[in-house]
């Protein structure tokens, strides 16, 4: 059987570095991966890694998540969400597929979703994406 590899450009994904904080409103067309500290909303039209070291203070919407580090506020996931054994999350969680592995925290809700709940999320005045003016 022959296994086609999934390739992404290293120009597609952007990064916050380990020590960069970043405050307010990010929206980003592609994924992104976090080792830094964000406070504030974070919405990716991809896939969002949170690495080991990482923190989040706010709002997570994307397509796909990788927690390996830690959220505070709530996260909406289009698709996956994969809690890594040390991942931390204080607040709801609102996923249509959701993994956890042995020694993730989670300390809140749980709710499952179609991606229409998804959609209507994004509609919503507060959690809708703003164009940089």
């Amino acid at each position: 059987m022959t296994r086609i590899a999934e390739t992404v450009e290293a120009n597609t994904v952007s990064r916050i570095s380990e020590g960069t904080t970043v405050k307010g409103q990010i929206n980003c067309g592609s994924d992104i991966r976090v080792d830094g500290f964000v406070e504030g909303r974070l919405y990716s039209e991809g896939r969002v890694v949170v690495g080991e070291n990482a923190s989040i203070n706010g709002t997570v919407l994307c397509n796909d998540l990788d927690l390996w580090g830690s959220v505070t506020g709530e996260i909406f996931v289009r698709n996956l969400l994969s809690l890594k054994g040390t991942s931390s999350v204080e607040g709801d969680i609102h996923v249509r597929k959701l993994q956890v592995e042995m020694g993730a925290s989670v300390n809140g809700t749980c709710k499952m979703i179609s991606e229409e709940d998804f959609d209507a999320n994004l509609s919503e005045p507060s959690s809708v994406p703003t164009q940089a003016e």
